[in-house]
């Protein structure tokens, strides 16, 4: 099973589509390593550098509909290369969120107020996640606050993720 813990990075905003997350002109690539350094490169958000803000960072928490766009499972691998395991946001294109599941990621749905709440108190401060599946539990914490949401994934995306994603567990179960 993959790591959900760590720094976070905070993009405020919705609509972050899967070009931006991997733009196309990279598709071709045949590993996922050779995506690592594209990743969020075409993403303009005022305050937000892809060369600076990456590499330091292990968890996106961000706003509504992240992936839409062309369904590619690039993106998820793009965020996979680099460290990223877990995307918060309101809500996901439904075959993003899939994707990510599928490779033993987590695409977790958070409601508005829980998302706001939390931009309200860590955006813009050093913050880190932990993930406790166990407790079902996302704990947010900064030099100055600590804030828990309950983490709520289906039974099945929650196996996925408990067997690396989509392969380890077809060859867990067939």
């Amino acid at each position: 099973m993959k790591e959900f813990n760590g720094k976070v990075l905070f993009l405020d905003r919705s609509d972050i589509n899967t070009d931006e997350i991997i733009p196309a002109r990279y598709l071709t690539e045949i590993s996922k390593e050779a995506l690592k350094p594209y990743l969020l490169e075409d993403l303009i958000m005022e305050g937000f550098s892809p060369e600076s803000d990456i590499e330091k960072n292990n968890v996106i928490v961000t706003r509504a509909n992240f992936g839409c766009g062309s369904s590619r499972e690039h993106a998820p691998w793009a965020l996979e290369v680099n460290d990223i395991n877990i995307v918060i946001a309101e809500s996901f294109a439904r075959i993003f969120k899939q994707n990510m599941f599928n490779c033993g990621m987590m695409a977790v749905e958070l409601p508005a107020d829980d998302l706001d709440r939390i931009f309200k108190k860590f955006a813009g401060t050093t913050t880190t996640m932990t993930t406790d599946m166990d407790k079902e539990v996302l704990i947010f914490t900064s030099a100055k606050d600590t804030e828990s949401v309950p983490l709520q994934i289906s039974d099945f995306n929650r196996a996925l993720v408990k067997a690396g994603g989509w392969v380890g567990y077809a060859d867990s179960k067939y």
